[in-house]
């Protein structure tokens, strides 16, 4: 049974097979069609909507995400709103108006999904106001494409929403509704369905009970990955275990050496501290999906995924991160150096899962850089993506990291590069021994992202952009005026 609110009204759905997504649930279970399937893999935004989950204060907090690649069995203990939810009558939400009045829309198949991307950005501005800058504005719309309109007068939509009249849902006048959905929250909708088995376990001791007792069945956290063996291959999954509810999976744990990240932490959550501690990587996560995206998956899945052209990996192994490995047996330590074994294939036993993420603190003389080089600026999987982290003694490379992705079948560290890097002064001679030992250590893929040549010139050419960074660095903090040098943290 899943049980949760739909735009104000309680639902209860039964025996909704484990490999139902909320768009399917909407559209052929409740009939509700106003929001659209486009690309089925979380890409175009056509099926964005709300969902709105307690934060422990009283109140919900509302996030946008892509209903074709997300579990219906996760609405269990919230609130959903679609685009038929936002208007009181004939008076539109500001978000809806907004698009009327800038002639945001066309054709009108992508709208319910820019839509709600703007009521979650609405939201948002109503409850922690802040500058809706340019960097804040792709950040709420870089998962939704528009293929008619152009994007200027859906911008200038989104820049006016506060000009219209704060016209908000009839069911955001009840004031239980908050107070309905986290008592559902703390419910359960686990067990057995005639088409499969969708479990939710709520504590540690529960999933290395049910690693044990079904090795095979699958880990759900964020889904955005896993969905699309049922969206783009049509694979059925009717065995799933989803760890999103398990409270040792989502928190983050200071030490004095650095954090220990739960599996199950989203990155949307992740973002404040890396900006705080690694701003090259923070940069990073917003060219790394979408807000949809973001806002659901996980740091843990996307290192259990074990994709050669995961985005967070190579930076991962760059700052030498390493995994706590939890199963029936116990747990476990492992760099995650070891981890990666082989195309898809990983160091996990078949009933261990990933804990927790341990990211090191970093010293004041660390660096930082990460590039990600991809056809899309935003929402773009990556054809190369450099993630490079040393200190400087003296003018002298130290504890020089290098790790890629898209190089290999498994992100990689490119050893013989930093050894020729190790120990050495930052000149061109000793990049040219780097690059030449970089393009022997890798033999790219050819695929419809980048050839096999592109990628290994694309990484070599890396190499020497960092020589270059780090030259005008120095000379940046030589120069007698301390004038400052900006420089990206990411490629275009």
């Amino acid at each position: 049974m899943i049980d949760f609110y739909l735009n104000g009204k309680r639902q209860r759905c039964a025996d909704v097979a484990p490999d139902t997504s909320i768009l399917e649930l909407l559209r052929n279970h409740l009939g509700d069609t106003g929001t659209k399937e486009g690309c089925a893999s979380g890409d175009c935004g056509a099926c964005t909507v709300a969902i709105g989950e307690p934060d422990g204060n009283g109140h919900l907090q509302y996030h946008n995400a892509n209903s074709c690649i997300t579990p219906a069995h996760q609405l269990h203990g919230s609130h959903l709103v679609t685009v038929e939810g936002l208007s009181r009558g004939d008076a539109l939400h500001p978000a809806q108006a907004a698009m009327v009045a800038c002639h945001g829309s066309q054709c009108g198949f992508c709208t319910p999904g820019i839509v709600m991307s703007l009521f979650t950005l609405f939201e948002q501005q109503r409850h922690a106001p802040a500058p809706l800058n340019q960097q804040r504005l792709e950040s709420a719309l870089g998962g939704n494409l528009c293929r008619c309109t152009g994007y200027r007068p859906i911008r200038d939509a989104a820049l006016s929403m506060t000009e219209h009249p704060d016209t908000h849902p009839a069911w955001a006048d009840d004031p239980s509704l908050a107070d309905n959905v986290a008592e559902l929250s703390r419910t359960t909708n686990e067990g057995s369905t005639r088409c499969g088995h969708f479990t939710v376990p709520h504590d540690l001791a529960s999933l290395r009970e049910l690693k044990r007792s079904r090795p095979q069945a699958r880990l759900v956290a964020g889904a955005t990955d896993l969905w699309l063996e049922t969206t783009q291959q049509l694979k059925p999954l009717n065995d799933l275990i989803d760890i999103r509810r398990i409270a040792e999976l989502n928190v983050i744990d200071e030490t004095a050496d650095g954090w220990w990240i739960g599996a199950a932490v989203t990155y949307s959550r992740l973002i404040p501290l890396l900006a705080d501690a690694y701003p090259a990587f923070e940069h990073l996560m917003h060219r790394f999906a979408s807000s949809q995206i973001r806002n659901r998956g996980t740091l843990g899945g996307n290192i259990a995924n074990a994709s050669p052209i995961g985005d967070t990996p190579p930076v991962l192994l760059a700052l030498d991160a390493r995994l706590l490995l939890d199963g029936p047996g116990g747990e476990r330590q492992l760099p995650l150096t070891e981890f990666f074994l082989d195309y898809k294939q990983t160091a996990l036993a078949d009933n261990e899962f990933i804990r927790a993420v341990f990211l090191p603190r970093p010293t004041e003389a660390h660096n930082l850089k990460v590039w990600k080089l991809s056809k899309r600026r935003e929402d773009d999987i990556s054809a190369v993506l450099g993630a490079f982290a040393w200190r400087k003694d003296k003018g002298i490379l130290r504890d020089v990291r290098l790790a890629f992705g898209g190089m290999a079948a498994t992100p990689r560290r490119a050893r013989h590069a930093e050894a020729a890097l190790e120990g050495q002064p930052v000149t061109a001679a000793t990049f040219a021994a780097a690059r030449s030992a970089l393009n022997g250590e890798f033999s790219p893929m050819t695929d419809v992202r980048g050839s096999s040549e592109y990628r290994q010139l694309a990484a070599s050419n890396l190499l020497e952009r960092l020589r270059l960074m780090m030259n005008e660095e120095s000379a940046s903090s030589n120069d007698h005026t301390g004038a400052e040098v900006t420089l990206d943290a990411y490629a275009h």
